[in-house]
C-alpha cells in the first residue's frame, strides 16, 4: 500500500498512524507494526520514519528504536487530519440526564459542566468565567494522573500546583475568547508545567449571562477527533442553558 502512494502521501498515511497507534499504546510505534497494517517491508516504513524524523514530526527515545510524535507531528494530526465526529445519542443523552438537576444557580451550573466534562473524557475538567472575576472550576484531575506520562512525581507535583493556584491555566484557557475551538499542544501552551499536555478549548456564551471557556486537559496523547467534538457539543448545551437561567 504505501509503495503504491506518492511520497507525500506516503509520509502523511504514515505519520497518521504513528500518531492514532501511539494514542492508543502509549508505546513507541515500531517499523514492524507499521509494515504489517500498510503490508510492505519494515525498511520501508523506517525510510519514511527518518524522513518525518527529520523534518521534526517524529522522534524516539533512547531505550526505543520505535517512534512517538512531537508536538509538530501531533499539530500536523490535528490540523490536516481530523474530521468532526459526530457526538453519539448516547452521550448526548447522559449530558442532558446529567443538567437536569440542581442547575439554578450559575456556579452550580458550571461545576456541573466540569463534572460532565470530566466523566466523559476520563481526562480533566475545566470551566472558566467572567462572572466569577474568571473564577476556574475543575474536577477529574485524579484521570490525568492516573496516565503513564504522569508516573514522575515531580511532574505531578507540578501539575497540582498549577490547579491550585489557577491564574496560568485561566489566561491560557481565555486566549482568544471570541473562537469557538481552540487546540493548544504541549510548548504551544506556554506553560512548563503541562508541557506534556494538552488542552482543547471550547467557548460558551448567552444572551443574558457572562460567557466563558469549557476545557479538557490531557496528555498529548489523548482522542483529539472524540474530545473535540464532545467539547464543543457541551459547550452549545452550556450556552443554551444559560439562556434558561
Amino acid at each position: 500500500m504505501v509503495k503504491s502512494l506518492d511520497k507525500t502521501q506516503r509520509r502523511n498515511a504514515v505519520l497518521a498512524a504513528t500518531v492514532r497507534s501511539y494514542i492508543n499504546n502509549a508505546e513507541p510505534v515500531s517499523s514492524h507494526d507499521l509494515a504489517r497494517e500498510f503490508n510492505c517491508s519494515s525498511a520501508t516504513i523506517r525510510s519514511v520514519f527518518g524522513e518525518l524524523e527529520g523534518d521534526g514530526y517524529l522522534t524516539h527515545t533512547y531505550t526505543s528504536s520505535g517512534r512517538i510524535p512531537t508536538d509538530k507531528g501531533y499539530r500536523y494530526y490535528v490540523d490536516f487530519f481530523i474530521k468532526q465526529i459526530q457526538v453519539l445519542e448516547e452521550q448526548k443523552s447522559i449530558v442532558q440526564k446529567e443538567y437536569q438537576t440542581c442547575l439554578s444557580r450559575l456556579d452550580n451550573l458550571l461545576d456541573k459542566t466540569t463534572h460532565v466534562v470530566s466523566a466523559l473524557t476520563k481526562n480533566a475538567g475545566l470551566v472558566s468565567c467572567i462572572e466569577f472575576g474568571d473564577k476556574l472550576f475543575f474536577d477529574g484531575t485524579s484521570y490525568v494522573l492516573e496516565q503513564p506520562e504522569f508516573k514522575d512525581v515531580t511532574r505531578i507535583k507540578k501539575l497540582v500546583k498549577l490547579l491550585e493556584e489557577k491564574h496560568k491555566l485561566i489566561d491560557i484557557i481565555n486566549r482568544d475568547i471570541e473562537k469557538k475551538i481552540n487546540v493548544y499542544i504541549g510548548n504551544e501552551l506556554c506553560c512548563p508545567e503541562i508541557d506534556e499536555c494538552s488542552l482543547i478549548v471550547a467557548s460558551y456564551k448567552s444572551k443574558n449571562m457572562p460567557k466563558g471557556k469549557i476545557a479538557v486537559l490531557g496528555p498529548k496523547r489523548m482522542h483529539y477527533p472524540q474530545l473535540i467534538s464532545m467539547v464543543s457539543y457541551v459547550s452549545d448545551v452550556l450556552s443554551n442553558l444559560l439562556d434558561e437561567v
